[in-house]
């Protein structure tokens, strides 16, 4: 129904940025809150950031906070993460994640996000 591939993963440095795109394709765009997790080895999937349906709210998972900017650009069907002042812990396999619902500060949670891509890595050297 809905289908997200992420984009932009590879390597950095401590200190760098990288950009991750998830480009939406299968139903209306516009319809989903949109969310990004990671998953590093040996790890569960944790969230990193959500942003509404409108784009006017957002949430981040306090460990890339000010670090980390999402944004979603409902005209091209595209959700991005600018990702900021990398450290090594943010090493992790990228999920784009699609959700029917906001809910604020609530909005972190696995079970509220019906549609994920299938990741990209992204690797931050020391």
């Amino acid at each position: 129904q809905v289908q997200l591939v992420e984009s932009g993963g590879g390597l950095a440095q401590a200190g760098g940025s990288l950009r991750l795109s998830c480009a939406a394709s299968g139903r209306t765009f516009s319809n989903y809150v949109m969310g990004w997790f990671r998953q590093a080895p040996g790890k569960e999937r944790e969230f990193v950031a959500a942003v509404s349906w409108s784009g006017s709210s957002t949430l981040y998972a306090d460990s890339v906070k000010g670090r980390f900017t999402i944004s979603r650009d409902n005209a091209k069907n595209t959700v991005y993460l600018q990702m900021n002042s990398l450290k090594p812990e943010d090493t992790a396999v990228y999920y784009c994640a699609a959700g029917a619902s906001w809910y604020g500060r609530d909005s972190n949670a696995r079970s509220l996000y019906n549609y994920w891509g299938q990741g990209t890595q992204v690797t931050v050297s020391s």
